[in-house]
């Protein structure tokens, strides 16, 4: 007797393998986890091998994975926050939507669309994909950069206008005649309804999720403690879909009211695994459901089309930037983030198709061109990254950098801080507390604003170019401190240094071990391992707490300092053979445990013939 699988067990093999295999080879080929899912869907989908065929199910599943991430993001965005960005939410994001919407109803108007079609069409194609563009700023770390906050001000906004969006169409749409006597009273019931389920989810959280929370957390079972974090998510979303809301705008709102719980963090890591399954499935989603027919039929069309309103919304997005005066090297990101196609847009417009507000065919156009302007804007990063943003590091003089007070007279102080982040700032204050003032440089305008606002004179600028450090007085100069973040960074700068600075001493931050050994081959002999003494200071804590006596304490750790930095040294010329330098570090490790273990049985020893009777004087 034949036995086949659940369905469902089935598709769930599917999308697993298929994410298993294509996203580690998207990311060895630098493409990045989202091409590797938009890949993987094509590739099971409608007009690849046909694995999946009820594509919209899938897509509005997926959806939820957007939810969560949204949560996720609200539980770190705290109501006071929240409020603070009030204006870049409703300024800088009503200012996109308006001129997105703006220049894309003016090109389809003037292609001879009707104006109902290219209202519609601009404000779906004006919509950005939140998913794509807070997973990328989540990859590359963005979100709390000036760009990061602008852009995710921005797609909340777009959020909230999908509500009177939706709300427009069946007013545009072919009934607008049958229905007009009832066309206000049903704007003003949408409106009542919005009002009253945002002061709902907002009243109800403040009140009950609390309690809630902490009725659930007593019973000490985490699985129920999961179960209600996903409960809760679903039923708020659950509640927007009831009154044609976005259910992202409400799970996000959730978020926000138990971003100052006690048990924000238990939810966050509830959560996690599910937001990062369910996304990767809602962007396999998405490449299934690019419709390739359409795209054959008329390919050069689909490409303007695509292209045209990338293009222009990327001009109204770039020179909003500018208005906004976000840092310059962060703009062209941020454009490209925003000028793709968003998931909303496939809403809108099956609705207007369905309100007959233009012909499916249109419909279909519109929504292949999304789809691939979703699998074209990381792509298009990719590209930034390798062949515009590395040219960035070499421009010395453009009209658009931010008014910094870049390095420009030569410099006398006998020592360089090259980075001024919190390992920077600490080495600085030693010296200025003994009277000496350090040259110091960094490319951040953030940075540079907080030191003046300290106090510290900090110049602005990249460490890695030859000139500045010659201005900066490398050549004179007894020694340079290179404190910043990067490892790359931080050997390009050493590299220069040692081949154009011969004497000059250099005293380094090393990430980790294998970054130490690359400074060692420069010869770099004061180089630190930026956690390894914060962590022994904690070791040396845990000892005294389970009872060792402070003395015995600072010994072990300092017995473990000195016996560690001999295991470098010992490992420095093995390092680049991985199999070597493994056997060394383990045999490294096993002495130290029997050394420490036979310490540990000396000491003992000691202590019972101290208080042996013939050493007390009894008979």
């Amino acid at each position: 007797m034949e036995h086949s699988a659940p369905i469902w067990l089935t598709y769930g093999f599917i999308y697993l393998t298929a994410a298993v295999l294509a996203v580690p080879l998207a990311r060895a080929l630098g493409l990045g986890a989202i091409i590797g899912y938009l890949g993987a869907g094509i590739a099971m989908g409608p007009w690849g091998l046909r694995m999946v065929s009820n594509v919209e199910d899938i897509l509005h599943f997926a959806e939820f994975g957007v939810v969560l991430m949204l949560f996720v993001i609200g539980l770190e965005l705290q109501p006071k926050r929240l409020w603070e960005l009030r204006r870049p939410i409703f300024g800088w994001g009503m200012a996109q939507m308006l001129a997105c919407t703006g220049i894309l109803f003016a090109a389809a108007w003037g292609f001879g669309f009707s104006w109902r079609v290219s209202l519609i069409a601009g404000l779906g194609l004006a919509l950005s994909s939140t998913a794509v563009c807070l997973q990328i700023m989540s990859e590359r770390n963005l979100l709390r950069t000036p760009s990061g906050q602008a852009a995710f001000s921005i797609l909340l906004f777009q959020d909230v206008a999908a509500i009177p969006i939706l709300a427009l169409i069946p007013i545009l749409g072919a009934y607008k005649a049958a229905h007009a006597a009832h066309a206000d009273s049903h704007i003003w019931l949408q409106v009542a309804k919005t009002v009253g389920t945002i002061a709902a989810v907002i009243i109800g959280g403040r009140l009950l999720l609390q309690p809630l929370l902490r009725w659930i957390a007593r019973s000490r079972t985490p699985e129920i403690f999961t179960a209600t974090s996903l409960l809760l998510v679903v039923g708020i979303a659950m509640l927007m879909t009831q009154v044609g809301l976005s259910m992202a705008l409400g799970a996000f709102l959730a978020g926000v009211l138990l971003a100052d719980s006690e048990y924000r963090s238990e939810l966050e890591t509830n959560i996690e695994p599910f937001k990062g399954l369910l996304l990767g499935l809602f962007f396999m989603a998405v490449g299934m459901s690019i419709d390739f027919g359409v795209i054959l039929q008329s390919p050069w069309v689909m490409a303007a089309m695509v292209l045209g309103f990338v293009a222009l919304k990327a001009v109204m997005i770039y020179g909003l930037a500018r208005v906004m005066k976000l840092p310059w090297r962060e703009r062209p990101v941020f454009t490209l983030m925003l000028a793709q196609g968003g998931e909303f847009a496939f809403v809108v417009f099956q609705t207007a198709a369905q309100y007959k507000v233009f012909r499916h065919n249109v419909s279909s156009m519109l929504v292949a061109a999304v789809a691939l302007s979703m699998l074209l804007g990381p792509l298009l990063l990719v590209a930034l990254d390798r062949l515009l943003l590395r040219r960035f590091a070499a421009i010395k003089d453009c009209d658009d950098l931010p008014r910094a007070e870049e390095i420009s007279e030569p410099q006398e102080s006998p020592i360089i801080i090259a980075g001024f982040g919190r390992y920077g700032q600490i080495v600085a204050r030693v010296l200025l507390s003994q009277g000496m003032t350090p040259t110091i440089l960094d490319h951040s305008v953030e940075m540079l604003e907080v030191a003046r606002t300290f106090g510290y004179r900090v110049f602005y600028g990249d460490a890695t170019r030859m000139d500045l450090l010659r201005i900066a007085g490398a050549a004179q100069a007894r020694v340079l401190v290179i404190a910043v973040d990067s490892p790359e960074q931080s050997m390009k700068i050493a590299t220069q240094a040692r081949k154009h600075f011969p004497d000059l001493q250099i005293v380094a931050r090393a990430r980790d071990l294998n970054h130490w050994f690359r400074l060692r081959d420069l010869k770099v002999q004061h180089a630190e391992r930026e956690v390894f003494e914060s962590s022994l200071v904690s070791a040396q804590s845990v000892l005294e707490l389970v009872g060792e006596s402070p003395e015995e304490a600072q010994r072990i750790t300092a017995r473990f300092r000195q016996h560690n930095h001999e295991l470098a040294e010992r490992m420095y010329p093995h390092y680049k053979d991985q199999t070597q330098l493994i056997a060394v570090a383990k045999q490294g490790r096993q002495q130290l445990v029997e050394q420490m273990a036979n310490e540990r049985a000396q000491a003992l020893a000691e202590r019972r013939q101290d208080h042996s009777p013939s050493q007390a004087g009894q008979p």
